[in-house]
């Protein structure tokens, strides 16, 4: 079984570090390029289109790796690679198209609805020391369907830099992948292998001085694997299970979280986008870009080892870990000015009780 693993992994890698120049050749043909506008920190035309690329690489190492496990889920797979399809393409069409909002998120919707007729929901809770329950479809569709798209945009919102979206869902691929092994869950770990190799062939071209952006074509396939295969690996939620791929994806979640207060704060459209996300708040703070990235890394390893922590401890334990870094998250975004530069209730609060 490890060999399949191994196998699945090389081979995504290979099959990315060879697609990659290709798509990134076809790109510069079809003009799926991106432009550099007021909002965008590149300075010249970057052909996009990578997703493609990844996807393709991800495709090819299942079709291979699938034969040599035993034990994996076949439904799950195919609609894993149906869903994953859709909102690829989706995405590769915007890369050149530039498609409006409403389509896009049409696309994730009709994706997510693809995978949860497969099976793929999360149907089974349980309440924080107590008895669990099951789940009627039609409380646990709407709340798959929304973690799905949920997640799937937030991946979208944080690919700003270069390398940064893709070395932040490799973290949380490789740490859905340590808690798949440690549950003895086939399919996902096979999955996670795979989209792993993908990533991290698609990364050498992708970190910067970047050579190709993913695009949403690579965001929104990343964002849709990495809802989706949260869902498999924690479907029956305990508090802590269902905490624990929020805190995997803690990077982009907390990012976009944000993002929403911050536009209800300033009295502006949710849908409206700006330059005051985490990479642009670090790079206000004098970090280069190479070092932005490589510090939200870093967060998301944190969040990482948390959420590999949160498996294997006590519910009360959970509860206090849960407290001290929603705290360390409130105080770190207040200090870089995330949500208003102004306002900072915490840190005051804080100075207030320390000049006492």
């Amino acid at each position: 079984m490890n060999y399949a693993y191994i196998v699945g992994f090389v081979l995504a890698f290979v099959l990315a570090l060879g697609l990659t120049p290709l798509v990134k050749r076809f790109a510069i043909r079809v003009g799926a390029v991106d432009k550099p506008n007021h909002r965008k920190v590149h300075t010249k035309l970057m052909p996009r289109l990578g997703g493609l690329a990844m996807f393709l690489a991800f495709v090819g190492a299942l079709a291979v790796a699938v034969f040599l496990v035993a034990g994996e889920q076949s439904h799950v797979v195919w609609g894993i690679l149906l869903g994953g399809s859709l909102v690829m393409l989706v995405g590769a069409f915007d890369d050149r198209y530039d498609l409006s909002p409403k389509v896009k998120l049409l696309g994730q919707i009709i994706a997510a609805c693809v995978v949860v007729s497969f099976g793929v929901k999360v149907d089974f809770v349980t309440l924080p020391f107590g008895a669990g329950t099951n789940l009627e479809s039609w409380v646990s569709v709407p709340i798959t369907i929304l973690w799905i798209v949920g997640v799937t945009n937030a991946i979208n919102l944080i690919d700003g830099l270069d390398g940064l979206a893709a070395g932040v869902s490799a973290i949380a691929t490789g740490t859905i992948l340590v808690l798949a092994l440690m549950m003895g869950n086939v399919t996902v770990a096979l999955l996670c292998t795979v989209l792993l190799g993908s990533i991290l062939g698609f990364l050498v071209f992708n970190f910067h001085p970047a050579k190709i952006f993913m695009g949403d074509s690579g965001a929104l396939f990343l964002g849709f694997s990495l809802a989706t295969l949260s869902v498999l690996g924690f479907k029956q939620a305990t508090l802590v299970s269902f905490v624990v791929p929020i805190f995997i994806l803690g990077v982009p979640l907390s990012d976009t979280f944000f993002a929403i207060i911050r536009r209800i704060v300033n009295k502006k459209p949710i849908s409206v986008a700006d330059k005051n996300h985490l990479h642009h708040c670090l790079l206000g703070l004098g970090l280069s870009h190479r070092n932005t990235v490589l510090v939200i890394y870093g967060i998301a390893s944190v969040f990482a080892l948390s959420a590999i922590l949160l498996s294997n401890v006590a519910q009360w334990v959970a509860l206090i870990v849960i407290a001290i870094m929603l705290l360390v998250l409130q105080i770190g975004a207040e200090a870089i000015g995330i949500v208003s530069k102004g306002r900072r209730p915490i840190i005051h609060l804080v100075q207030r009780l320390l000049s006492k």
